[in-house]
């Protein structure tokens, strides 16, 4: 089932991205079988939709809240994404922000660093949504520097 949400792409059958979904597509997340709804999306954004730990929770599934201030990504942020990723292995996972950009970035980073994906594969997905700006490419240039450091190793 292909989501008709702002930016969506399934990564495989167990990881899609996309931006802010609507209240509506809530339900259609999960009637595609996603288990689990990752929100990097600031409660304080245009974007966001009103209690929407509530309403993924009333759909039957899991929720994991990561707010990642746009103009200040921190490794904390991707730490946390990194270990709700591990946490949830084996199960669909809908993985969201305001318009996919921090996600496309956090993704990229995960499937580089924590399961080795071949870096053009990865980026290729991010660059289907956008080329990060200079914050962005300096965050990422700098977990790909650094490697695993300053992110959980023991689960990721």
């Amino acid at each position: 089932m292909t989501l008709k949400i702002i930016n969506y792409v399934e990564i495989n059958p167990n990881l899609g991205t996309a931006g802010q979904p609507s209240l509506e597509q809530f339900a259609d997340i999960k009637k595609a079988g996603y288990q689990v709804v990752i929100n990097l999306n600031p409660d304080s954004a245009a974007s966001a939709v009103e209690d929407e730990g509530s309403l993924v929770k009333s759909l039957g599934m899991d929720y994991i809240y990561i707010p990642v201030i746009w103009a200040e990504p921190k490794a904390a942020d991707l730490e946390q994404f990194f270990n709700a990723m591990q946490q949830n292995q084996g199960r669909k996972v809908f993985v969201h922000c305001a318009m996919n950009m921090r996600v496309s970035a956090f993704v990229y980073l995960y499937r580089v660093l924590a399961e080795g994906a071949p870096e053009e594969t990865a980026r290729a997905s991010m660059l289907a949504i956008w080329e990060p700006n200079e914050t962005w490419q300096a965050f990422i240039d700098d977990r790909r520097k650094s490697g695993l450091a300053g992110v959980d190793s023991t689960t990721a």
